[in-house]
């Protein structure tokens, strides 16, 4: 039986994961694995099957709390859901007034972690390979054939809680990326901010339907191929540093391409887009220097 200690420092361990979820580029996942809550929070969320909620359904509410971990995953939401609430006016505040030097933040960010997420897979195989490879043309596919501007349409939203939430349990990949790739990330940072409790209501809803649906696949996939499907998600993310390049031309169908290195030669704040770029990868270096020491310190 834990005691309230125990809970309230769960909860500060969910607002961790909950503000490396506002920042593109840290995984929650991560966080979780650092913290040491990742293993119980993915099994608490697989218990939410049929058989656990039929007791919901039963009315006993009691036995059906007692066995999904309520207590637990309560802690770790109300510390995550205090975080993006405290972050996201500062990063809609970056986003409108420092654009250059948030998006090279960002950048940092996700170039960094994708290296550590290839780094730390063993016995790398060709197919493996190719499975980054296929995620690299995935990545830069979506970003050059998807609009700068998605649909604000609640269904839209629905789908981008679904898929954001599924990938913010995965260690080494972020949940707030995959909202940039759907070109939503601006749009619900904002609604955050200014409480738009319909578009947060709907997010939410596909959230928790989209990691209780996917929970049990992505389970299943990493299982059996743990390896494939991360150089994958490897992939994905190095192709879509296209979509947080700091320094984009809109084209007339809507779409941002960016501009090569030496187009970019003459753009203002180049300095400290470098800058702020390195202080992004030092952030995931650090954090993954942590993440070490205390991986060796529990064996």
């Amino acid at each position: 039986m834990r005691k309230v200690s125990s809970y309230i420092l769960i909860a500060i361990k969910g607002a961790l994961m909950g503000a490396a979820n506002v920042v593109p580029g840290v995984s929650g996942g991560t966080i979780a694995l650092l913290t040491g809550i990742y293993q119980e929070l993915i099994e608490s969320i697989k218990s939410i099957g049929s058989k656990n909620l039929g007791l919901l359904f039963k009315g006993r509410f009691k036995e059906f709390w007692a066995a999904i971990n309520g207590n637990f995953l309560l802690a770790v939401a109300v510390g995550i859901v205090a975080s993006i609430f405290s972050l996201a006016r500062l990063m809609t505040y970056l986003l409108e007034n420092f654009p250059i030097q948030t998006w090279s933040f960002f950048f940092g960010l996700v170039l960094v972690s994708t290296v550590y997420m290839i780094r730390g897979l063993k016995d790398r195989k060709l197919s493996q390979w190719l499975s980054l490879t296929v995620g690299v043309a995935c990545g830069v596919a979506l970003c050059l054939v998807s609009p700068s501007q998605t649909s604000d349409s609640l269904p839209f939203i629905f789908i981008c809680g679904a898929i954001a939430m599924c990938t913010m349990i995965l260690p080494g990949i972020s949940g707030s990326f995959v909202l940039v790739l759907l070109g939503k990330y601006a749009f619900m940072m904002d609604a955050v901010s200014s409480l738009n409790i319909t578009v947060l209501v709907v997010f939410s809803i596909g959230a928790i339907l989209g990691i209780l649906a996917f929970s049990h696949a992505f389970s299943w996939l990493l299982k059996k191929a743990y390896n494939g499907t991360m150089m994958f998600l490897a992939g994905l993310m190095l192709g879509s540093l296209v979509k947080v390049w700091p320094w984009k031309m809109a084209l007339e169908s809507g779409v941002d391409r960016p501009l090569l290195p030496c187009q970019a030669m003459g753009e203002p704040h180049i300095a400290g887009a470098v800058i702020w770029a390195v202080i992004g990868g030092i952030l995931i270096v650090t954090i993954e220097a942590a993440a070490k020491s205390v991986k060796n310190r529990s064996k």
